[in-house]
C-alpha cells in the first residue's frame, strides 16, 4: 500500500514536465499530429475581431454626436446664438439628460427692425400719465450666457424635448423715450403741448412745445432659472423657445432730462403761474425720480424670453 501512495505521489509531480516538453519528447509538434491549431493560436486570432466588435457596437455615445448650433430672436436680447452640447443617445440615466449651452445676444445685427416695432407700436405717442406722452423709442443691449440644461424625461419622444435650465447672465438693456406735452382736458386748447405735471407741480412754456428724454439703462448680471423646449422638426433641425428671469444685483436705473429748464413756469393750482425756481424744480424732479426708482428696485428681475431655430448633430 506505501508503495503505491509513493508511485501514485511520484506520477503527480512528474506529469506537467511532460505535458510541457511533449515536443522533445516524441520529436513531434502536437499540430501535426492533430492538424489543429492550439488555443492560444485561436485566442490570438479572435482577439481583433472582439476589439472591432467593441469598437462599433454604440457610435451614437462618442462626443461628436450631440453637438448643437442656435440661432433666434429673443425679446429682452436682440438676435440670440448659442453653441452648446447635449447627447440623449448616452446609455447613462444621467449623462443623455444633461446638456450646456453658451451664447451671446445682441440688439445690433436687428436694430432697424426693433426701430420699426416701437415706431409702428408708439402712432402718434403713448400717453403715459402727467400730461406726457412718449412720440419715440429706442432699445439696444447685449447679453452673454451659460446655462446647464437638464431634459427630465430623456428621450422620450414629445416630452423629452422638455428641459429644466439653470446658469448665469450678464447683460445691459438701454431705453430711451422722446416727451412732449401730451393734450388733455385740464388743459386749454392753447397751452396743449406746452403744459405738463411732475410731481404735485404743473409746469409750462410760453411758446414752443414741452420737450424731455426719458432713459432707463440696466445692468445686469445674476443666476438664471428657466424653463423651454426643443420641438423637433427634420433631421436633426429644432424649433427652440425659452422663458425665465435673471435674478439680478439691481433695477434699471431711471432717469429724466427737461429742455430749456430756465425757460419755464410753474404752478401749483395750474392757473397761477410764476417764473421757474430751477433749484427747486431739480428737487422736484429727483423726488419724483426717487419714488419711481424706489418703485422698481423691489423687482430686481431681468426677463428672458426666446424663440428660433437649432440644430443638433
Amino acid at each position: 500500500m506505501k508503495k503505491t501512495c509513493v508511485f501514485a505521489l511520484a506520477t503527480i509531480l512528474t506529469m506537467p514536465a511532460f505535458g510541457a516538453n511533449n515536443t522533445e519528447l516524441y520529436g513531434t509538434d502536437i499540430t501535426t499530429v492533430y492538424g489543429e491549431t492550439p488555443v492560444e493560436t485561436l485566442d490570438a486570432d479572435l482577439a481583433p475581431v472582439e476589439t472591432d466588435v467593441q469598437e462599433s457596437s454604440n457610435p451614437d455615445i462618442k462626443f461628436p454626436r450631440g453637438m448643437q448650433l442656435g440661432i433666434g430672436i429673443s425679446a429682452t436680447g436682440g438676435l440670440d446664438g448659442f453653441v452648446g452640447y447635449n447627447n440623449k443617445k448616452f446609455d447613462s440615466f444621467w449623462w443623455k439628460r444633461l446638456g450646456a449651452r453658451f451664447g451671446y445676444a445682441s440688439t445690433k445685427p436687428v436694430k432697424s427692425f426693433i426701430n420699426k416695432t416701437v415706431d409702428r407700436y408708439m402712432g402718434d405717442g403713448v400717453d403715459i400719465g402727467d400730461h406726457l406722452t412718449v412720440t419715440d423709442g429706442k432699445i439696444t443691449g447685449h447679453q452673454m450666457f451659460a446655462v446647464i440644461d437638464f431634459y427630465p424625461f430623456g428621450d422620450t419622444w414629445f416630452f423629452g424635448g422638455w428641459r429644466i435650465s439653470g446658469g448665469y447672465y450678464n447683460g445691459e438693456l438701454d431705453v430711451t423715450a422722446d416727451l412732449t406735452a401730451s393734450a388733455n382736458g385740464a388743459i386749454p386748447d392753447e397751452l396743449v403741448g406746452r403744459q405738463f405735471q411732475l410731481g404735485n407741480v404743473w409746469y409750462k412754456y410760453n411758446g414752443g412745445d414741452a420737450k424731455g428724454l426719458a432713459t432707463a439703462k440696466w445692468d445686469y448680471s445674476g443666476p438664471y432659472a428657466g424653463l423651454g423646449f426643443d420641438l423637433g422638426l427634420f433631421s436633426g433641425l429644432k424649433i427652440y423657445f425659452d422663458a425665465g428671469v435673471v435674478f439680478t444685483d439691481s433695477a434699471a436705473k431711471l432717469n429724466l432730462e427737461i429742455n430749456d429748464v430756465a425757460a419755464l413756469q410753474q404752478s401749483t393750482d395750474g392757473t397761477t403761474w410764476t417764473p421757474i425756481n430751477v433749484a427747486d424744480f431739480q428737487v422736484n424732479k429727483a423726488e419724483v425720480l426717487y419714488d419711481a426708482q424706489h418703485k422698481l428696485d423691489k423687482y430686481p428681475y431681468y426677463p428672458i424670453l426666446k424663440m428660433g431655430f437649432m440644430y443638433r448633430f
